[in-house]
């Protein structure tokens, strides 16, 4: 048997990780400004986070959870406090694209409603309301769509009002930060207003912070650059630094039903105890207040290129647009200076480093790049 091909992949086997940088089976050492799509949040490695699952796996990798699983229990409480959510309720579950079906499920339990808002260039997953993120939409498209999905403009107050007040929505779903649509940045008075407009329809606001949250804005969750609460919060990627986890943040409002929701792998031993690593270590290293930091300064220094079309982003989640298609930058980074990058779209390159990365290794990928352009 052999793998379906639908990645594009480099011939560079990654065998061993630390920190911000990995190495191949050569030994050849490359910087990491990628952390697998906004996965590795806490570094590659870290020892107290390898110490917790060593410590679970050789205990109990996984029980059914029709018993009391502490451990999810102290996840919440943990995620609560961290994030600034303590009286939202919290269901664990294994990726990205199934936190947000999860969410849209409850949406629709709560009001009956079945058409959504999403937004152009949006990315929510592999589902049917990822649309338009990538250059060729007959990859990503719409599946069973029959015309309950509605994209509108980013941005674009108005459109949204009209939109929501025929009454009939059931839910708007928006990214923190758009991730595969750029890196684009919502601002603060459309969420301000889109905030509004739901309360004021009775239609679920329901916030994707899967790639934008767990503290890589500068903040634990983007949207709260905006000051607003949505109704649901969605977040995986980082929640587990490499272990597959997600989760769906549940305001008060909606009241729990046994068989409403279901799961079989969601919030495993061993996934909990990576999200418990996780939060340790963002608190003790201080990880979000050193994402703003590094972030900002890397923004500031990227400004500096006149190559660059546009710098974009917040944290350490930054977009460098340009005016021709990045994928031979990206070889030449990788293959000539050893540096890790992602893509978003044709012409973006994607930063998306692990939140410990220090300003000493900022300035070492800043002077790989400028070798590159």
């Amino acid at each position: 048997m052999k793998l379906f091909d639908v990645y594009p992949l480099y011939n560079i086997n990654i065998v061993k990780g630390k920190g911000c940088k990995v190495w191949d089976e050569n030994g050849t050492e490359y910087l990491d400004l990628y952390g697998g799509h906004a996965v590795i949040s806490i570094g590659h490695a870290h020892p107290h986070y390898v110490e917790m699952i060593s410590n679970q796996v050789a205990n109990l990798g996984f029980y059914s959870n029709s018993v009391i699983n502490k451990l999810q229990q102290q996840v919440a409480e943990r995620l609560g406090k961290i994030s600034g959510y303590e009286d939202y309720s919290l269901f664990l579950i294994n990726s990205g694209a199934e936190a947000n079906e999860n969410a849209l499920k409850l949406a629709s339990f709560h009001n009956g409603r079945t058409k959504v808002v999403s937004f152009s260039k949006a990315f929510h997953g592999r589902t049917s309301l990822a649309v338009e993120a990538t250059n060729n939409p007959s990859i990503i498209a719409p599946i069973n769509n029959n015309g309950h999905v509605v994209y509108l403009p980013l941005n674009d107050v108005e459109a949204i009002k009209q939109e929501l007040s025929r009454g009939d929505i059931c839910a708007v779903i928006i990214e923190g930060i758009q991730g595969v649509g750029g890196i684009k940045i919502p601002t603060t008075e459309f969420m301000q207003e889109l905030r509004k407009a739901c309360t004021e329809t009775g239609t679920i606001l329901i916030l994707d912070e899967i790639q934008s949250g767990y503290g890589r804005s500068g903040k634990f969750f983007a949207h709260q650059y905006a000051d607003i609460k949505p109704d649901i919060i969605t977040v995986a990627k980082g929640i587990g630094n490499g272990f597959p986890m997600a989760g769906v943040l549940i305001s008060p409002m909606f009241k729990p039903v046994y068989g409403q929701l279901g799961t079989t792998f969601g919030g495993n031993h061993l996934a909990c105890s990576a999200a418990l690593a996780v939060m340790d270590v963002i608190e003790q290293e201080n990880l979000v207040e050193n994402a703003a930091k590094v972030g900002n300064y890397l923004l500031e220094e990227l400004k500096k290129f006149p190559q660059i079309k546009e710098v974009r982003g917040r944290g350490l989640m930054i977009g460098l647009e340009f005016d021709e298609p990045i994928k031979e930058l990206r070889s030449r980074l990788i293959y000539d200076e050893h540096v890790f990058t992602g893509a978003s779209g044709t012409n973006v390159l994607r930063l998306l480093p692990p939140l410990c990365l220090s300003m000493e290794e900022a300035d070492e990928f800043l002077a790989r790049f400028k070798k590159v352009l």
